[in-house]
């Protein structure tokens, strides 16, 4: 999944939400999370994490896969909160470290930086002037009307790092998120997006645009030889004749919560649901050795080895990975919990024979993934609302749990 060798890697408009995410699922996400970052580094290189974390549709996807709102703004907090709680018992053995995070955390995220580089070896002072640096660009470089609230920096061992940060306009009921990868970083200030994306409406100051070096160098020029009185007239000429931005693709979800069929790419998901039938429960059990394993866990497994695996055109609609285990506030469905601790126990299971040497329970899931793919051009299967329907209906069976408590079986919610 590599992006253009550009610094600024993309970035993603999506409701504004508040809320929070109960501490069930945090656990479970930060289990989750952790696990299928092992994976993906076992199978890839942490190079090739940092990509996909900087790629703003997979971000959303691995969000979404996770339990949380598959659109929402909380998507960012929690993922980044997820990992650094997963992955801070790895951090040596992966030398992987994620620091920062939302509020508080996203100030302080200099100081773990340096102290980092003094524990590891790095440059600290560096990454710590790179993380103001990316915040500055986003926050004073491009005026777009969001202000930033989160800052994750996530840095390798060898000092390469990925920057995701976001903001938001609190009278627009939206945030933005903005995706940064050291690969290939020429000038932070000089042409270093590869996309500024966001809603039409209120214009857009971009001072990083290659065309914006010669306000930039007018701008040092004016302020240091003409004084105040030049800049207002100069102002009032750009007022005069207006500025224009490019239009580029963007990630841009929708403000409704429910997942609505326009919202999946259907013979993805049609795809994915015959790649777990034909694959058969049975034969996962036996080859995982993970008592307990059936077809709504595999039908799961066949969503998040997507995450795993998955070329970067296939997550164009993340909502369909939310399809794997619901979401907090019970959209698409409640939180299947047994489903989710199910598959945890078997990334887990798959991550420690690998470690082992032993590869065939991680070549088993990628299995799962290829033949998704290879069943995609003809794979049919239920409409989505039927299918909908039926996970509401069995999601008791699964331990269906929401913010607001768990779900109950049909005749009890009709009563």
């Amino acid at each position: 999944m590599t992006p253009p060798s550009f610094g600024r890697a993309g970035s993603a408009d999506l409701p504004l939400h508040g809320g929070f995410v109960p501490k069930w699922l945090a656990e479970r996400m930060a289990r989750l999370g952790g696990v299928m970052t092992q994976a993906i580094i076992h199978h890839y290189g942490r190079d090739e994490f940092l990509r996909r974390l900087s790629h703003p549709f997979w971000f959303q996807s691995f969000g979404a896969v996770m339990g949380m709102d598959w659109h929402s703004s909380g998507i960012t907090t929690s993922v980044i909160g997820a990992l650094k709680r997963g992955l801070a018992p790895l951090k040596d053995e992966l030398g992987l470290h994620v620091c920062g995070g939302r509020g508080s955390h996203s100030r302080s995220t200099p100081a773990e930086l340096i102290t980092l580089g003094e524990r590891k070896g790095l440059d600290g002072a560096g990454l710590a002037r790179t993380s103001r640096l990316v915040a500055k660009v986003d926050s004073a470089a491009v005026q777009d009307g969001f202000q930033l609230y989160i800052h994750g920096f996530i840095v390798t061992d060898d000092g390469k790092w990925c920057v995701v940060q976001q903001g938001m306009n609190a009278d627009a009921r939206q945030a933005r998120r903005y995706h940064w990868l050291s690969e290939g970083i020429r000038d932070f200030v000089d042409q270093p997006h590869q996309a500024i994306e966001g809603r039409a409406g209120a214009d857009i100051l971009n001072l990083t645009d290659a065309r914006a070096a010669v306000s930039r160098a007018r701008q040092l020029e004016l302020l240091t030889s003409e004084g105040p009185d030049r800049i207002v007239a100069e102002i009032a000429l750009i007022d005069k004749h207006g500025a224009q931005q490019p239009t580029l693709p963007h990630l841009m979800l929708p403000d409704h919560h429910d997942v609505h069929a326009g919202d999946v790419v259907l013979r993805r998901l049609h795809a994915n649901l015959a790649a777990a039938a034909e694959q058969g429960p049975k034969d996962f059990a036996d080859l995982l050795l993970v008592p307990g394993v059936g077809p709504r866990t595999v039908r799961a497994l066949s969503l998040v080895t997507e995450v795993l695996h998955g070329a970067p055109c296939r997550f164009s609609d993340p909502a369909r990975f939310s399809l794997a285990h619901g979401g907090k506030d019970g959209h698409p469905y409640p939180v299947p919990v047994k489903i989710m601790d199910e598959t945890i126990r078997v990334l887990k299971t798959a991550v420690r024979k690998a470690k082992l040497g032993r590869e065939e329970v991680l070549a088993a899931l990628k299995r799962l993934d290829d033949q998704a793919r290879a069943l995609e051009a003809h794979a049919s299967g239920p409409s989505f609302e039927a299918f909908i329907a039926t996970e509401r209906a069995q999601s008791h069976l699964y331990g269906g749990r929401t913010v607001t408590g768990w779900a109950a079986p049909p005749l009890a919610r009709s009563a």
